[in-house]
C-alpha cells in the first residue's frame, strides 16, 4: 500500500507489492471468459520464438515480466489472470502508487531506479505512468532527523539526488503542514507516483505486440510435472502446455506454490488506506498531484495528493494477517461487496488514533473528513524481501514474489536476465528464494515475523537489531556455558550468537580510556568487545563457530566435482585446507569456501548460506554426494597465541607448527573428544577450528574451558571477531563482495588458479579488462570516530563509491572500513566518509594492516 522504510534493514522494500491473478484450487464452475481489448486472442496460434513461459498473473510484475522476456526475443509467454483485465483485483489494481527508491539494500536501490527510469517512458492514451513529483520524508524528533540524515547517505552511496532540508522548505513544499511540529526533511526530487494499472498496461501492449498473449479469467487449479521439471499449468479453462512458469501471484503466491510442491515463505498483511472530502485548500486543482509524497513516519503515516483531496495511509494499526487461502475469487469477491478480493473493508476502530495524527500534522485536514477507505492486502517476507528465483525441487518453476510497485521493473529485468541469460546483471542474493534457512520456513515463524515486519515498516532500526520473536529458536550445544557467562545474543539465520559477554566486563580496567562513541555506533556495542579483541590478540579466547554452514561432499566424483566448481587448486592430499571461490559463469564471486579435503573422496566444505547448497546441489552429478550437516555438528574456534598451549596437552597428535602446518586438517581427539582440527584463523592469531558433533559439543567447550583456566582463557564475541578480521582484510561474502564482484576487484586474487584446467567462469575471467573499482581499506583519521557500513565515500570532494564492513580496530586504534572505490588509489589518499551528514576524514591503507608478514598466524 505505500512505502516502507529504507532505515529498517530488514524491510528495505518502499511500495506495495504487485499481488496479480488469484490462482484458486477449488473451481466455482465455468465463466464467461472475457479476453479485454489488449488481449491477442485466445484459439490456435503460432508459437513465438523461445521456450514457452506461463506467467502466472498480469498484476505489475507478470505484465513486466512479459514486457521484458518479449524484448529479450523469448515470445512464446502466456500470461494468465484469474480476475478480468485491465485491473484484476490484486493490489495492482488498488496501489496508491508511491515509489521512494532509497534503501539500505542497494539491490532494491537499483530494481525502484529501474522502475523509475522505465515507466517514466510510458504513457497510455497520452496519460504519462509516472509523475516525478518527488518525495519528501519529514522528522518530527531528533531521532528521525538523524535517521533521514543517515538516508541522506544511503542515497548518496546509491546515486540518488536528495537533501536534507529545514522545516521552512518542508513548509515551501507541502504548504499545508503545521510546520511548528517539523524538524527537517529528506527531499528526493526524482521520486514519484507510479501508475501501477497504466504501467501493467503499457507493458502488456507491448509484450503482445511481440507475440505474447494474455488471458484473464483463468483460474489456475494445477502445476503439472514430469522428472523433476515442470511441463504445464492447469485452469479451469484447459492446460496451457510451458518450459518455464513464473508464479507473480503475489499474495497468492503461497497457493501456486502448493500446487507445485514448494512452499512460499510470504505472509499477506492488510494496511489502511483513506480518501478525504474535496479540501478547500486544494479547490481548483487540476492535476492529479503535484506536491511530493509525503511521509510522516514519526505517527506511521504517508500522504499524496488525489487532485482535490488527499490520500492516506497508516502502518499504525495492529498487524492485520490475511490468510491467502481464503481470499476470495475477484466474482466471488464482488458478490461479497468487496471491490476487489485484495481489498478488505475499512476498520474505522483502527484508524481512528491515526486521523488525530493527521490533522496534528495537516490542521486543514480538521475541515473535511474521510469519504472513502479499505484495508488492502499486500505481502511480506520474515525479512522483507522479495522472493525470486528458479526452485530447484521443480525445475523450471521460477517465484517473482513479494515485490511491490517501486521494485516491479527492476525486479522484472532481473528475473528476465536471469532465464534468458542464466544470471542477473544486478546482485540479487538478499531476494534469492533459497536464502532462508528451513527452520525459518514454517508457517508459523513466516507469519510472526511477517506480522513483525509490519509493525516495524517506519521504525527507526539499527542495523545490527534483531527480530525479538520468535527466539531463541536455533542455538549451538554450548548456549547454556553462554549464558552462564553473560552473553549478550544477536540472531542471525535464526541462530542466537553472542556478541559479547558480560563476564568479562572486568578485563576493561585495564584497556585505558576507549574513545567514547557516538549514541548511534554504541547501539548493540559494548566496551567489553575490546577487552575480548585484546585478550585474543595476547592469550587465547573461544569463539563460538558453529552457525557457519558447513557441507559434506563425498563419493567418487566429488575431487573433479569441487575441482570444477570453485577456483583454486583442489587436487592436494588429504589433511589440505583451501580457500577458494565459487564463481558464476560471468566471473562473479557467488561465495567463498574453505574447502577440506579429509579423505581421498571424502571433503567438509564451509559455505556461506542455503545458495551455496542449492548451487552445488544444482551441478552435482550422480556420483556426488552432499549433505548438509551443519545442524549436527558444531565448531569452536580457539585463537590467541597461547591457542597451542591450551590444545597439545588435550591430545597426543603433534599441533606444532612443523606437525600441524597451517591449512591443514586431521582427525583426533581432545580429551574424550573426538574432533576435525582445522588449523585456520578468521582473527589473525595462531588457532584451530575444532568441530565435532552436536551431541559432545558441550563436552567439548568445557574440556577447553578447563584446560585454558590457567592460561587466561575467555569466551569472545562476534564484536571481537569482526574488529580483528577487518584489521587482517579478511572479507565477508554478502557484505564485501557478491557476484557483481570479479575475485580480482574484490582483492581475491590469490584464490584464482587460472592454470589449474576449467573451472565454472574461468572463461570470463580470461577476457576481463584491468579492474576499474577494488574493494579498498580505509583508516579513519581520527581514533574516536567510528563509521557502521553503507555510508558513502567521497574522494576529491565527489562521491567515488561507498563502505562495506567497517569495524574499530582495538589493535591498531583506528576505526577500519572497506569500501568500494576508484581502483588506483594509492595508500596515503585523503577520502571522507558521510557519517550522519558528516564528512569525516579517511585515509586509504595498504592491506593487510595488521600482522602483514603473516608471523603472528604461522607461529
Amino acid at each position: 500500500m505505500s512505502s516502507t522504510p529504507e532505515s529498517h534493514p530488514r524491510t528495505p522494500g518502499n511500495h506495495p507489492p504487485a499481488d496479480q491473478g488469484h490462482p484458486r484450487t477449488a473451481d466455482s464452475g465455468p465463466r464467461t471468459h472475457e479476453s479485454g481489448p489488449r488481449t491477442p486472442g485466445d484459439g490456435p496460434r503460432t508459437p513465438g520464438s523461445g521456450p514457452r513461459v506461463v506467467v502466472i498473473g498480469a498484476g505489475i510484475v507478470g505484465c513486466s515480466l512479459a514486457d521484458e522476456l518479449t524484448a529479450r526475443g523469448w515470445t512464446d509467454v502466456t500470461v494468465l489472470e484469474q480476475g478480468p483485465l485491465p485491473a484484476p483485483g490484486g493490489s495492482t489494481s488498488h496501489a496508491p502508487g508511491l515509489v521512494f527508491r532509497t534503501s539500505p539494500s542497494k539491490t532494491l536501490a537499483e530494481f525502484a531506479a529501474y522502475t523509475v527510469e522505465k515507466f517514466s517512458s510510458l504513457e497510455v492514451d497520452g496519460v504519462p505512468c509516472f509523475l516525478p513529483v518527488g518525495g519528501l520524508e519529514l522528522a518530527t524528533t531528533p531521532e528521525r532527523l538523524a535517521d533521514l540524515h543517515r538516508r541522506a547517505g544511503y542515497a548518496a552511496s546509491w546515486g540518488i539526488r536528495g537533501e536534507i532540508v529545514s522545516a521552512a522548505r518542508c513548509k515551501e513544499l507541502w504548504p499545508l503542514l503545521d510546520e511548528s511540529v517539523v524538524l527537517g526533511g529528506f527531499h528526493t526530487p526524482d521520486d514519484g507516483l507510479a501508475h501501477a494499472l497504466l504501467a501493467a498496461r503499457a507493458q502488456l501492449d507491448r509484450a503482445a505486440a511481440r507475440g505474447a498473449r494474455f488471458l484473464d479469467r483463468h483460474t489456475v487449479t494445477g502445476i503439472e510435472q514430469q522428472g523433476g521439471r515442470v511441463t504445464g499449468v492447469v485452469t479451469d479453462r484447459g492446460v496451457f502446455p510451458a518450459d518455464h512458469v513464473v508464479s507473480a501471484a503475489g499474495f497468492w503466491g503461497p497457493v501456486i506454490g502448493r500446487m507445485a510442491g514448494v512452499d512460499v515463505p510470504l505472509q499477506p498483511l492488510a494496511h489502511q488506506y483513506a480518501r478525504t472530502r474535496p479540501l478547500s485548500e486544494l479547490a481548483g486543482a487540476t492535476a492529479e498531484a503535484t506536491r511530493p509524497i509525503l511521509r510522516f513516519q514519526d505517527r506511521d503515516l504517508y500522504f499524496r495528493e488525489h487532485t482535490d483531496r488527499i490520500g492516506i495511509g497508516s502502518y499504525a494499526h495492529r498487524p492485520l494477517p490475511v490468510d491467502p487461502f481464503a481470499v476470495p475469487a475477484y466474482e466471488e469477491a464482488r458478490a461479497q461487496g468487496m471491490d476487489m478480493p485484495s481489498s478488505c473493508p475499512f476498520t474505522p476502530e483502527d484508524w481512528a488514533p491515526s486521523w488525530q495524527d493527521c490533522l496534528r500534522l495537516l490542521p486543514a485536514l480538521g475541515g473535511t473528513e474521510i469519504e472513502t477507505g479499505f484495508n488492502g492486502v499486500f505481502s511480506f517476507t520474515p525479512d522483507g524481501m522479495p522472493l525470486l528465483g528458479e526452485t530447484r525441487r521443480l525445475r523450471g518453476f521460477w517465484l517473482a514474489e513479494a515485490v511491490w510497485v517501486t521494485h516491479s521493473a527492476g525486479v522484472a529485468r532481473a528475473v528476465a536476465e536471469w532465464m534468458v541469460d542464466g544470471r542477473p546483471s544486478a546482485d540479487v542474493h538478499e531476494c534469492d528464494l533459497t536464502r532462508f534457512e528451513e527452520a525459518q520456513r514454517s508457517p508459523s515463524y513466516v507469519r510472526e515475523r511477517g506480522a513483525q515486519q509490519f509493525a516495524e515498516v517506519y521504525d527507526v532500526l539499527h542495523p545490527l537489531q534483531p527480530m525479538e520473536q520468535p527466539r531463541p529458536l536455533r542455538v549451538s550445544p554450548f548456549y547454556a556455558r553462554q549464558r552462564e557467562l553473560g552473553a549478550f545474543f544477536l540472531e542471525g539465520g535464526g541462530w542466537e550468537r553472542p556478541h559479547w559477554y558480560e563476564t568479562n566486563a572486568a578485563l576493561t580496567d585495564s584497556l585505558g580510556d576507549l574513545p567514547e562513541r557516538d549514541a548511534w555506533s554504541s547501539r548493540y556495542w559494548s566496551p567489553v568487545a575490546a577487552a575480548e579483541a585484546r585478550a585474543t590478540r595476547e592469550k587465547v579466547a573461544l569463539y563460538d563457530m558453529t552457525p557457519l554452514r558447513r557441507l559434506e561432499v563425498t563419493g567418487p566424483g566429488a575431487l573433479a566435482f569441487l575441482d570444477r566448481m570453485t577456483t583454486n587448486n583442489l587436487r592436494k592430499k588429504p589433511g589440505a585446507v583451501t580457500y577458494t571461490l565459487l564463481l558464476d559463469e560471468s566471473g562473479g564471486v557467488r561465495s567463498d569456501l574453505t574447502v577440506a579435503r579429509l579423505a581421498p573422496d571424502r571433503f567438509q566444505v564451509g559455505a556461506n548460506s542455503p545458495a551455496d547448497l542449492d548451487w552445488l546441489l544444482r551441478h552435482a552429478p550422480s556420483d556426488v554426494h552432499i549433505r548438509d550437516i551443519t545442524s549436527g555438528t558444531c565448531c569452536v574456534g580457539v585463537w590467541g597465541p597461547l591457542a597451542r598451549a591450551l590444545v597439545q596437552p588435550l591430545t597426543r597428535d603433534d599441533f606444532s607448527h612443523e606437525g600441524f602446518g597451517y591449512f591443514r586438517a586431521k582427525r583426533t581427539h581432545l580429551g574424550q573428544v573426538p574432533v576435525t582440527a582445522m588449523r585456520l584463523s578468521y582473527v589473525g592469531e595462531l588457532g584451530w577450528e575444532l568441530y565435532t558433533t552436536a551431541d559432545l559439543g558441550l563436552r567439548l567447550w568445557d574440556t577447553l574451558w578447563e584446560a585454558g583456566r590457567d592460561l587466561g582463557v575467555v569466551a569472545a564475541g562476534r564484536s571481537a571477531f569482526n574488529s580483528l578480521r577487518l584489521e587482517k582484510g579478511y572479507r565477508a561474502w554478502g557484505t564485501d563482495m557478491t557476484d557483481e564482484h570479479t575475485p580480482f576487484e574484490a582483492g581475491l586474487g590469490f584464490a584464482v588458479r587460472m592454470d589449474k584446467g576449467d573451472f565454472v567462469g574461468r572463461e570470463a575471467l580470461l577476457g576481463l579488462p584491468e579492474p576499474a573499482r577494488r574493494l579498498t581499506p580505509l583508516l579513519l583519521d581520527d581514533p574516536a570516530t567510528v563509521v557502521l557500513g553503507r555510508e558513502p565515500v567521497h574522494v576529491d570532494g565527489a562521491p567515488a563509491g561507498y563502505v562495506t564492513s567497517a569495524s574499530y580496530g582495538y589493535t591498531l586504534g583506528r576505526c577500519v572500513a572497506y569500501a568500494w572505490l576508484p581502483a588506483g588509489l594509492a595508500p596515503g589518499t585523503g577520502a571522507h566518509i558521510e557519517y550522519f551528514g558528516e564528512k569525516v576524514p579517511a585515509t586509504v591503507a595498504e592491506e593487510p594492516l595488521f600482522d602483514p608478514e603473516m608471523t603472528r598466524i604461522r607461529r
